[in-house]
């Protein structure tokens, strides 16, 4: 059944990420044409305010508990961070680990262009199962069995530019509730605590090759798989300390006052967009002008990031080909 608390967060995130697109980042659209790398550099930090949000809500409104262990993060370290799904809402309850470590505005999700139109709700672990079948894999109770291909690419690009300090391997679990897709949520099914157990790999102790990668990527998930076990069928919990060997270079004091600041600020926008919206009417063709921009360059260019990176390719090229000419 629909629950008042979950139609209050969707419906927050949903207008937040909608009136902060037409109005925090769309009047610096143009900046993407003149410099790209000014643009990239004010809408990280665009969206990792928005990002805050559902830390903010899920914390503060909500009450969930985030317990981190192991190894946390080194602040600007340059990594890939790689995961198990228990639900299909582990990469929104990841930002609330990142948060802690100053991550959120560098952070970027992968995933294949293909997902963003497949609609509803999938068993992804009646899936698994038939991929292990497939593959003669073994069974596994708590973790997926990991696509490799697309894990090797990245590290092995990032590696070549020597733009990789190392991998970050998280295991997320949940001790009582597990809220499995965006239903749970809608009907207010919020979890209650969230832990995640990060394991830091130096970019120096990777196999060199892509075969290697791979079989080191699937041991991985073997231990994950070992490691969630004991922890469901245990105390559960990752560490007896509950506390990470790096400490985040947050405080929780810090955290909480940006989790309020972030809630406070996300409803006067929302209130004050409305307000203005009504109010003028040049407010209101903004507000449709926009629309249709966003409208548009998705339907015929396929994404902002697209556009972005094409505009960085032309860049690029017209630099390089100034420094022939000199």
């Amino acid at each position: 059944m629909v629950s008042w608390r979950g139609v209050y967060f969707v419906c927050t995130l949903f207008l937040g990420s909608f009136f902060g697109s037409i109005f925090m980042l769309g009047p610096f659209l143009p900046f993407m044409f003149v410099s790209p790398s000014w643009y990239r550099w004010m809408t990280d930090r665009i969206v990792a305010t928005w990002l805050t949000l559902p830390v903010a809500l899920l914390e503060l409104v909500f009450g969930a508990k985030v317990v981190i262990t192991g190894d946390g993060f080194i602040p600007g370290e340059r990594s890939v961070i790689i995961m198990n799904h228990r639900t299909r809402l582990d990469w929104m309850f990841l930002w609330n680990c990142l948060l802690r470590y100053s991550y959120l505005r560098l952070e970027k999700i992968c995933l294949k262009s293909s997902l963003k139109a497949v609609p509803g709700f999938e068993n992804t672990k009646a899936r698994s199962h038939e991929f292990a079948e497939k593959n003669a894999l073994e069974k596994y109770e708590y973790v997926l069995h990991p696509r490799t291909t697309g894990f090797t690419f990245i590290v092995h690009r990032l590696r070549e530019g020597n733009n990789l300090d190392a991998i970050h391997d998280i295991t997320v679990a949940y001790p009582h509730n597990i809220p499995q897709t965006e239903k749970h949520i809608l009907n207010g099914n919020f979890p209650k605590e969230i832990h995640f157990h990060v394991c830091r790999y130096p970019v120096s102790s990777l196999p060199a090759s892509k075969e290697d990668l791979q079989l080191w990527c699937q041991e991985r998930w073997k231990e994950k798989e070992e490691r969630l076990r004991t922890f469901y069928e245990g105390e559960k919990y990752f560490d007896v300390t509950r506390r990470s060997r790096i400490p985040p270079c947050k405080s929780e004091l810090r955290a909480h006052l940006i989790k309020f600041a972030s809630l406070l600020y996300w409803t006067s926008l929302i209130v004050a967009s409305f307000y203005f919206i009504y109010l003028y009417s040049i407010v209101r063709w903004y507000t449709l002008i926009m629309i249709a921009i966003f409208v548009l360059q998705e339907k015929y260019c396929g994404g902002l990031e697209l556009i972005e990176l094409a505009v960085h390719r032309y860049h690029t090229t017209q630099r390089v080909a100034a420094g022939k000419q000199k």
